[in-house]
């Protein structure tokens, strides 16, 4: 996160704009760039409308997840539109899909929603500015995932992280960084990668399309996990 913090400040961008044109040397160019750069967990407030948010938080929030991203494409994208292919995966939380079905269309705390359906736009964005050059750009979202910060949150360690199940019935639909990780690697290997430009895409669902598991082997679709979980919801409880 560090680094996406200096890449925003004027020194910053100078150094991020360095290490880019040590790829193009050493490399002759840039196949893949995953936006990642985020920051803002400590800086989001739930539970309460914007006029009774921090103001400074929340565009610093944005400053973190938005404008870093768009800094680092902005360098980045030159080296594949050069050579005609590259992928650009912007990650967010959760696909415009999910959230309008599950969520009805809003993440529950204003600058966090402004920030994670802005990423899925850039995304959107710059597949429309990319696609002549024959370069893809998509939006990437895990489940519920079993994060390092996640772990520590619930007091528990990869090994015994079910014991959390208890504190929250949904992390037993969690899923491990590899695995979208893994998701990452089938988009980049795909050769028809340019179908799903501009499109926002879930580990779950991908995991279906190109065959990979998370660690354990399972294929966790926190979509399809909470979906059901909705249902039963509406169902109520079953009678005698």
């Amino acid at each position: 996160m560090s680094r996406g913090r200096r890449a925003a400040r004027p020194g910053g961008r100078r150094t991020l704009a360095g290490r880019f044109d040590r790829i193009e040397a050493e490399q002759g160019g840039l196949d893949l760039l995953v936006n990642d750069v985020w920051g803002g967990d400590h800086l989001t407030t739930w539970d309460r409308p914007l006029w009774e948010q921090d103001l400074s938080a929340g565009l610093t929030l944005l400053h973190r997840a938005v404008d870093t991203h768009i800094i680092t494409s902005h360098h980045a994208l030159p080296l594949m539109v050069a050579r005609r292919r590259g992928l650009v995966i912007e990650i967010t939380d959760g696909t415009e899909r999910m959230v309008d079905e599950l969520l009805n269309g809003y993440r529950g705390s204003f600058f966090y929603d402004l920030a994670k359906q802005t990423v899925i736009r850039l995304a959107r964005n710059q597949a429309a500015e990319l696609r002549e050059h024959n370069v893809a750009a998509l939006a990437l979202t895990p489940g519920f995932l079993r994060s390092e910060a996640m772990l520590d949150h619930f007091g528990v360690t990869e090994d015994d992280w079910r014991d959390a199940v208890v504190k929250d019935r949904h992390f037993g639909a969690s899923e491990t960084p590899a695995y979208i990780g893994r998701a990452v690697v089938a988009l980049a290997a795909d050769p028809d990668v340019m179908s799903k430009s501009g499109g926002s895409y879930s580990t779950g669902e991908l995991a279906k399309e190109y065959g990979f598991t998370d660690t354990d082997g399972t294929r966790p679709d926190f979509a399809e996990y909470y979906r059901d979980f909705l249902a039963r919801s509406e169902q109520g409880p079953p009678t005698a």
